[in-house]
């Protein structure tokens, strides 16, 4: 839902509302090189805030985890721009995520193309990877594995309690960006759909990737705390950048 929420008044969300550290949008990540070829990962319900934020009048291309609100409610703004610019713009999912896109919004390939990732693809000069993964009481997500120039990174913001199988291509990272919504969540388990904090360290004790952001938070998490994080893991903020190399 992002921070602050509408309905609370908790000390997270008061603070995420004067502008402060934890005001939080709905997933989205750009992916750029010195080359201009870049490409945005997810298109959530705040694409348009995060565009105007950057300073960016178009993306070209988008690559879609799955098919929930928080990560493709940006997608009829996107078409639409492209619409106006009478340009087609890029839309890469798995094949079922396609499928469930179309049905929610079924204008969009009037001004969208559309490229199945299944089996692999090449992306702006990334070997991208993607498989299912648990989304817990929500289902499943997909999670991606890019590599470049002997740089691998992975993009998996929401999991919970993964296997070994869906586990496999998370090990030898450079970078893993994970999605952990509660430091500690107390709901019952089959209730839940995304890794905590504390779960996430422990698997991060299992997977050594070299650098860890936690993304995908909710209100129970304030940035201003320290929650006494091993050196090479982090909460990601708002707009950050990482490079990768």
């Amino acid at each position: 839902m992002g921070v602050p929420r509408v309905y609370c008044e908790c000390e997270v969300c008061q603070e995420a509302r004067s502008g402060g550290v934890n005001r939080r949008y709905r997933s989205m990540v750009s992916v750029e090189s010195d080359e201009g070829d870049g490409f945005l990962i997810d298109c959530g319900p705040d694409w348009r805030s995060a565009m105007e934020r950057r300073g960016q009048r178009f993306a070209g291309t988008i690559l879609v985890t799955h098919a929930h609100f928080d990560h493709i409610g940006g997608l009829p703004e996107w078409a639409d721009a492209c619409r106006w610019l009478n340009r087609r713009g890029q839309l890469y999912a798995p094949q079922e995520v396609l499928e469930q896109i179309l049905r929610q919004y079924p204008w969009l390939d009037r001004n969208l193309d559309l490229h199945t990732v299944d089996g692999g693809s090449d992306l702006c000069g990334w070997k991208l990877t993607g498989w299912k993964v648990n989304h817990g009481k929500n289902g499943y997500s997909y999670a991606y594995r890019l590599e470049q120039d002997n740089f691998a990174w992975a993009y998996c913001p929401d999991s919970i309690a993964l296997p070994d199988e869906q586990l496999q291509p998370l090990y030898d990272l450079d970078l893993l960006v994970l999605g952990t919504s509660f430091y500690q969540e107390k709901a019952e388990f089959s209730t839940r759909s995304v890794y905590d904090v504390t779960e996430a360290l422990e698997l991060l004790k299992e997977l050594k990737p070299r650098q860890t952001k936690f993304t995908h938070m909710s209100h129970d998490i304030d940035l201003r705390q320290d929650y006494h994080l091993p050196e090479q893991a982090g909460f990601a903020e708002t707009d950050e950048c990482v490079i990768l190399k």
